[in-house]
């Protein structure tokens, strides 16, 4: 079963990958990387300091811890313990990708570009429940950015999508110890 789920997770990487356009190249190259989101992620900051002028501090704290999770449990854990070549260090499809942004670590299971996307995203759903309406097409750009690493030739489909599925999971229990944390950090700060 797993063989099989394998060789369909690359049939449609390879389909996935093969659908391209020179001129969407250097978009997709700019989109996968870290210093262009950086207006996002402050701007996210804002929202959260502004909305939130009491927790701002313990919700920060548990977006970065969230972000921070997602990347070790997915490089740091999950990489090395599975040991899934990425499609760009694979020499099966040497003659039939295309990698545009260079290869990255030997090991791609799960995508770390999908768990951190996605964990910010969903964190900051719940964030932004109360306060903050809107904050839900993060997961559009999270679904974009793990895109452009099927697209650049450095992750399966399967990779992203269990990235996808740590980044969320990792997210919602952050949230939970978050708002425990909070709420005792108003309980002493209200004693004081």
């Amino acid at each position: 079963m797993i063989h099989l789920i394998q060789q369909w997770d690359e049939a449609f990487f390879l389909f996935l990958n093969g659908q391209h356009a020179p001129w969407l190249d250097p978009i997709m190259l700019a989109l996968t990387g870290k210093y262009i989101w950086v207006p996002l992620y402050l701007y996210l900051l804002y929202l959260i300091i502004r909305r939130y002028p009491k927790e701002w501090v313990g919700y920060v704290v548990g977006l970065i811890l969230t972000v921070v999770l997602a990347d070790q449990l997915t490089s740091g854990i999950m990489k090395p313990f599975f040991e899934r070549l990425r499609p760009c260090h694979d020499p099966r499809w040497d003659e039939l990708i295309r990698n545009y942004a260079g290869c990255g670590g030997r090991y791609g299971f799960a995508s770390s570009h999908a768990a951190n996307t996605f964990a910010l995203a969903a964190f900051m759903q719940q964030v932004g429940k109360k306060r903050m309406r809107g904050v839900g097409w993060l997961f559009v750009w999270a679904a974009l950015v793990s895109y452009t690493r099927i697209y650049l030739g450095v992750h399966y489909p399967l990779d992203v999508l269990v990235g996808a599925a740590v980044g969320v999971l990792l997210a919602w229990l952050v949230w939970w110890a978050t708002l425990l944390g909070v709420k005792v950090w108003q309980t002493r700060a209200g004693r004081g």
